[in-house]
């Protein structure tokens, strides 16, 4: 994104140890202060203590459906691993986030492994709170780190080296259902626009039959509504902060993204909107019930499940909907990383390169199905015989969406932060929560949109003032 202007740095929770560089004493934080014990966590493995010539590492994973082939499959690790214990500690997304949060920020070393994303890894390497990956990778025979997505590559590099490396990508797209646009004689383009979508979802919304035109999220929360609404966002021209750390949650451009977002799911929508998050939608779309659903291109692995979808043989994919930019996607990895603070980095390297080298994708197809692959963290992926005949409807979509997630792309404007369907600044897990809400609120029907965009507008300015805006 060309130059910007120095950005703050970042500061540790005040519970936490000092920062590697000094930061200002003024900056707040919302990253966690203090681990909660493990009791509650869900732990699963091979074997007990072991004896004392064996290492035992504990692995901080979130309980995502491809996380927990993983650990079905750890004896497989483990027969080439004797010497190495893993125990996992599986939570859901929101919990796994807080913990390995506070963990990490504190200097806990309860983990030795933790599974963060490419929001995480910009903010904590600089910290000195990761390890720097680059060693390990150069020696590990195989890797073939070039053969990572080159985006999410780039999103999981600091200052030239990896500091975490990625389990599975995603972007955004659209997924449609192909025989009720043949039987309405609709067509659908590869790069639809909102205008677009708005056109089909009316011809296609029938509540009587119960179908929505769309399905779209609505439930609050950063990492839910704001991923695809900050999307709509990008491409009709907004951003969250100019140049100057400036708020533009106010401005017209955001007004009539946000506006036209909410009118398309309360015209036709699913019911129950404002409570939709991407189970919700997924559920909804592949059981029959929506013509049409933007969101994360990972949808794929239930959409096409023969096991729980009845629109199998029935879909068809575009990218995502744009109004003034070229794509309007967004970029996502759940991706492995080493806390500095463990005292076993190199077993803990042997368990990430299994769960990440181009080999434990050939397991996966074999041990489990191959449509269980993680799919968007390497472009071999997509050259395996049994996954390409799966995936030739959406692997050019995904990895289009996924190779153009850039601002360069999907935003109008220069921003001084990184990020498309986030702001990459510790804070924005609070903003985007309190965001997020407000926008639920307008989709529910609760306050108008202005109200939201006005409240919204206020929580970014007490972050805007953190970052030397004077307004």
């Amino acid at each position: 994104m060309g130059s910007h202007p120095p950005r703050p740095p970042i500061l540790t929770p005040t519970s936490a140890a000092p920062p590697a560089s000094p930061a200002r004493p003024s900056r707040r934080s919302v990253l966690g202060a203090g681990l909660a014990g493990l009791g509650a966590a869900t732990l699963a493995g091979c074997g007990g203590s072991g004896s004392s010539s064996r290492e035992s590492i504990v692995v901080a994973i979130v309980s995502n459906p491809q996380m927990q082939d993983a650990i079905s499959l750890i004896d497989h690790f483990t027969a080439e691993h004797p010497d190495i214990d893993v125990r996992f500690v599986s939570l859901p997304e929101n919990e796994a986030r807080a913990k390995i949060t506070a963990s990490v920020a504190s200097g806990g070393g309860e983990f030795d492994v933790v599974m963060i994303s490419n929001y995480e890894t910009p903010l904590w390497a600089p910290n000195g709170w990761l390890t720097d990956l680059e060693p390990y990778i150069a020696k590990t025979e195989g890797y073939a780190p070039e053969d990572f997505v080159p985006t999410i590559r780039e999103a999981l590099t600091v200052d030239g080296s990896m500091y975490s490396v990625p389990f599975y990508g995603e972007s955004a797209f659209l997924v449609y259902r192909e025989d009720l646009f043949e039987e309405a004689g609709l067509t659908m383009p590869e790069r639809p626009s909102w205008d677009d979508l708005r056109s089909f979802a009316s011809a296609l919304h029938d509540p009587e039959a119960g179908r929505s035109g769309i399905a779209l999220r609505g439930l609050a929360g950063w990492g839910e509504n704001l991923a695809p609404m900050s999307t709509v966002i990008n491409t009709f021209g907004g951003c969250w902060f100019d140049m100057d750390w400036a708020p533009r949650l106010d401005s017209p451009e955001v007004h009539d993204a946000v506006a036209m977002y909410v009118d398309t799911l309360r015209s036709y929508g699913q019911p129950g909107a404002a409570t939709s998050g991407f189970g919700e939608c997924l559920t909804r779309f592949s059981q029959g019930d929506a013509a049409m659903w933007f969101d994360a291109s990972s949808m794929v692995s239930g959409v096409e499940n023969p096991a729980s979808s009845t629109v199998v043989g029935k879909t068809g994919y575009a990218l995502g909907p744009t109004l003034e930019t070229p794509y309007a996607g967004w970029l996502y990895s759940w991706s492995l990383a080493i806390p500095e603070t463990s005292q076993k980095k190199d077993a803990a390297w042997e368990f990430i390169a299994w769960m990440t080298h181009p080999d434990y994708f050939q397991l996966v197809g074999n041990e489990i199905s191959w449509e269980a692959l993680p799919p968007g963290s390497r472009l071999s992926t997509y050259e395996i015989p049994e996954y390409a005949e799966l995936s030739k409807t959406y692997a050019k979509p995904t990895l289009d969406s996924m190779e153009n997630a850039t601002q360069e792309n999907s935003m109008t404007v220069e921003v001084p932060y990184d990020g498309l369907q986030n702001v990459v600044i510790p804070e924005f897990q609070d903003l985007g929560t309190r965001v997020g809400q407000q926008f639920s609120a307008a989709i529910a029907g609760q306050k108008s949109v202005e109200d939201a965009l006005s409240q919204s507008q206020g929580f970014a300015e007490s972050v805007a003032r953190t970052y030397g805006w004077k307004g």
